[in-house]
């Protein structure tokens, strides 16, 4: 949870250190460019889902041998995608921020934190492998200690860069990219600390058909899945953007409020992708069960806890990340949706941690297209209350992708766990 919960501090850091300036185009800026990386680096958060599940369920198999093949084969995938973004990097900046609909000041100073930050995507895929792999074993200590050094520099390098020597929103930009190019070095060093006893697997194993073909079969599956609920987040940050910059503005510094809670409480979903993920290899239905059901008790008792802080440090979080008293009073009036979204999220994270952890992608990928259109339907019935209107759809969303996953889950659960059908070997006939 600790570790998950650092993760968000990029963006809020930099939303803070440019909200101290006070100019609201500015701060519409990077939280509409923060929002963007979030999401598209969130596409490929499969990378660290599926590690956790690979990785989780080979030390249930005692298939140990495979551990370093899966982080090899998750640190080239990463590679290659960070270079084909960086590549692409123009005609993405001009894709994503006209489809943000964002004020011409806004969108500039977007972009330019777009172009910055884009060369930190290899580092940010790779920092995802390394955590997934660590989290797979259940190492979350180190997990944790990589996540604290990303967020200790970027803090630091932002506040330097952009509160000391004035670079403005480019210097937030360069402050995450310097951040995450710390944490992978970190996180490489301890990799290779834990897997250097263990022999360099041969190409054979680390492009094995079988293995690769799952692997890139369930990153499918997630993949669409992510996509399916960034296309949610974005559409309601673009309908944001459309009422104007001091909603969009209050919409951000709320935002913030979201990630903090879903990554808190996706500290969850970690724990079941990783217990899961360890009782399925050893195709142990009641260790799995049992995960299940204290991943969910649990997290319900978390969102209430988050729900609580919220509702009573709310006001004082939001004067941190804006100085601007327009932007301030709005986030105040829309404070009430944050509260409730976690308590109503709270199902959605525990049962996303162990539909990955068993790796039911399918599954997981359908139900979260069922979901999307939910929203969709919920917004168009509620648009006429304006941006509460869109608030409430998100919360129909968050409750939507929960409640079809619970109702799903005993199926699978019954059908993965299912006795497999003895198999006699034919008679031989005596002579």
């Amino acid at each position: 949870m600790v570790a998950n919960l650092t993760t968000p501090l990029i963006g809020i850091v930099s939303t803070m250190a440019i909200g101290r300036l006070g100019d609201a185009v500015l701060l519409g800026g990077v939280a509409m460019a923060s929002v963007l990386f979030d999401c598209l680096f969130w596409l490929f958060a499969f990378l660290r889902m599926s590690t956790v599940a690979f990785t989780a369920q080979s030390l249930g198999a005692g298939e140990t041998s495979e551990l370093r093949a899966i982080l090899l084969r998750g640190l080239i995938v990463a590679a290659v995608i960070g270079v084909i973004l960086i590549a692409l990097q123009a005609p993405l900046a001009t894709i994503l921020l006209d489809a943000m609909g964002g004020s011409e000041g806004v969108t500039r100073a977007a972009k330019t934190y777009f172009t910055i930050r884009i060369w930190a995507a290899p580092l940010t895929l790779g920092n995802y492998v390394v955590l997934g792999w660590l989290i797979g074993q259940a190492r979350a200590k180190l997990a944790l200690a990589t996540q604290i050094t990303i967020n200790l520099i970027n803090m630091a390098a932002t506040a330097l860069l952009v509160l000391v020597f004035d670079f403005g929103i480019a210097g937030a930009a360069i402050a995450a990219v310097t951040a995450e190019a710390a944490g992978l070095a970190l996180g490489g060093l301890i990799a290779h600390r834990f897997s250097k006893e263990s022999p360099t697997p041969s190409r054979a194993l680390l492009f094995d058909r079988a293995r690769l073909m799952r692997m890139l079969s369930v990153n499918r599956d997630i993949m669409i899945r992510t996509a399916s609920l960034i296309a949610a987040f974005l559409f309601f940050t673009a309908q944001g953007a459309r009422a104007g910059d001091t909603t969009l503005a209050a919409n951000a510094v709320l935002n913030n409020f979201l990630l903090i809670s879903a990554f808190f409480l996706d500290g969850l979903a970690n724990a079941a992708e990783q217990l899961c993920g360890r009782a399925y290899g050893a195709r142990d239905r009641n260790a799995f069960a049992g995960a299940v059901r204290l991943v969910v008790i649990w997290g319900f008792g978390f969102a209430l806890a988050v729900a609580a802080c919220f509702l009573l440090f709310g006001p004082a979080l939001i004067d941190m990340m804006t100085a601007n008293a327009d932007v301030r009073q709005m986030a105040r009036d829309y404070l009430w949706f944050v509260i409730f979204a976690p308590l109503l999220g709270v199902f959605a994270f525990t049962y996303d941690g162990v539909y990955i952890g068993a790796t039911w992608a399918r599954d997981m990928r359908n139900l979260m297209l069922a979901s999307l259109v939910i929203f969709l339907a919920a917004w168009l019935a509620l648009r006429s209350f304006g941006n509460a209107g869109l608030w409430g759809a998100l919360l129909v969303h968050y409750a939507a992708r929960g409640g079809l996953e619970a109702l799903r889950y005993p199926a699978l659960l019954r059908k993965s766990f299912a006795p497999q059908p003895a198999i006699i070997s034919p008679a031989i006939p005596r002579r």
